[in-house]
C-alpha cells in the first residue's frame, strides 16, 4: 500500500509576553534538540542582518549554529536564515516571521509562524493565514504564551 505523504503541521505562536527575539531562538534550540533542521525566513536583508547577530548574542552560554542562505556552506547550517525560498540545508522546520510568506509547505514536518499580539496588522495577516491553512487541510494549531510557557489553544 502507498502511505499518504505525512502533512504539515502549522503551529501559529502568538507572541504577547515576549519579543520574536527572544522566542525565536528559544524553539530553534527545541528543534535542534530533537535532531531537526530548520529555515527561518523573513522579509528582507535589513531584518536578516538583525536576525543573524541576534542569534549569535542572544544568550550568554548558548551558542546557536547557523548561517544566511547567501553565504557559503549554507547546506551544511543547521539553522538556516534567508529572504528567499530555499531548501540548502533540508530543513525539517520552516519558520515565517516579520510576515514572511511561504510559496508551499510542502515537505516540512512543522511550520512554524510567530506573530506579535500587539501589533494588529500581524494578527489580521495570521488570522488570514490560519483560514488558508486549514482551507489546504493542513493540521494547525494555535499556542499562547502563559505564564509557565507556550500553551496549546486548538
Amino acid at each position: 500500500s502507498l502511505l499518504a505523504a505525512s502533512v504539515t503541521e502549522v503551529w501559529f505562536y502568538h507572541l504577547e509576553r515576549t519579543r520574536l527575539e527572544q522566542a525565536l531562538p528559544e524553539l530553534l534550540e527545541r528543534t535542534l534538540q530533537r535532531g531537526w533542521r530548520a529555515l527561518v525566513r523573513t522579509v528582507d536583508d535589513a531584518r536578516l542582518a538583525e536576525l543573524d547577530a541576534q542569534l549569535w548574542t542572544w544568550r550568554p552560554d548558548s551558542f546557536l549554529p547557523h548561517g544566511r542562505a547567501d553565504e557559503p556552506e549554507a547546506h551544511r547550517q543547521p539553522v538556516l536564515l534567508a529572504v528567499e525560498p530555499t531548501r540548502a540545508n533540508g530543513a525539517d522546520v520552516l519558520f515565517l516571521v516579520d510576515g514572511a510568506e511561504a510559496e508551499t509547505v510542502d515537505g516540512y514536518q512543522r511550520c512554524v509562524l510567530l506573530f506579535d499580539g500587539r501589533d494588529e496588522a500581524q494578527v489580521a495577516d495570521a488570522r488570514r493565514r490560519w483560514s488558508a491553512f486549514r482551507k489546504g487541510g493542513l493540521d494547525v494549531s494555535y499556542w499562547k504564551q502563559g505564564e509557565r510557557g507556550w500553551e496549546k489553544m486548538s
